[in-house]
């Protein structure tokens, strides 16, 4: 009959549930070990052994490899996580209210902050490039795309050319990204209280350039009106 030459036998489907199963498993294992990774990559610092992981994670370091092709898809997987972890982490600063000097304050702090508590793991990216992969770069890059969005808004707002919103931003994230991690290698007795309020200080001054050049004189302390609200990273 045709029916019994297309309908999959119970073998094949049975098989199919199994694969499914596996790949189900396989992908939260996966999962498990990476998160089993960031925490030993925080105490034990950026240059932490697969064997360390492995103990972490409560298994033997061939076990990990069954769900892994080789060290390099661990590290792969794990730089994938801390992007999101990082673009997670950020995400309510693109719902914040009020002045421009408010917004950058409250931005600042918080991109200071998560790199001074998550250190050893940007240290890790840093460590951890594959081709032309730069994990930092991917990081610096989601930040900076999220805020030439909000730029744009702004300066569309105040009726101004928008070319310059992602030079700006990406300008923005480059200064402050890459002084918190010089700070994180020799901080030179700096708190960091003192240093999120100089580079406050000084991605107003970028912006206030970048007004000023379009032909905007912009109160810093003014309440803006409120963004719409962002894509999600």
């Amino acid at each position: 009959m045709l029916s019994e030459v297309i309908t999959p036998s119970a073998t094949t489907r049975s098989g199919d549930g199994r694969a499914a199963r596996w790949t189900g498993q396989r992908e939260r294992r996966r999962r498990e070990f990476v998160e089993a990774a960031l925490r030993a990559i925080a105490e034990h610092g950026p240059r932490v052994s697969t064997a360390r992981i492995a103990d972490e994670a409560g298994v033997a370091r061939p076990q990990l490899y069954k769900h892994f092709d080789d060290a390099t898809d661990l590290q792969r997987a794990i730089t994938v996580q801390a992007t999101r972890l990082v673009a997670t982490a950020l995400r309510p600063l693109w719902e914040l209210r009020g002045s421009a000097m408010e917004l950058i304050t409250v931005a600042v702090d918080a991109h200071t902050g998560w790199l001074s508590e998550n250190g050893n793991l940007y240290r890790y990216l840093s460590l951890h490039s594959h081709g032309d992969r730069d994990a930092v770069t991917d990081v610096r890059t989601v930040i900076a795309r999220q805020l030439t969005r909000l730029f744009e808004h702004y300066m569309t707002l105040l009726g101004m050319d928008t070319r310059d919103a992602e030079p700006a931003a990406f300008g923005v994230v480059g200064l402050v990204d890459s002084c918190t991690a010089q700070w994180l290698e020799n901080p030179r007795d700096v708190p960091r209280t003192e240093l999120a309020a100089l580079l406050t200080r000084w991605t107003w001054r970028l912006l206030d350039d970048t007004l000023r050049a379009g032909g905007v004189e912009l109160d810093p302390h003014i309440t803006l009106p409120p963004a719409p609200p962002q894509p999600t990273i």
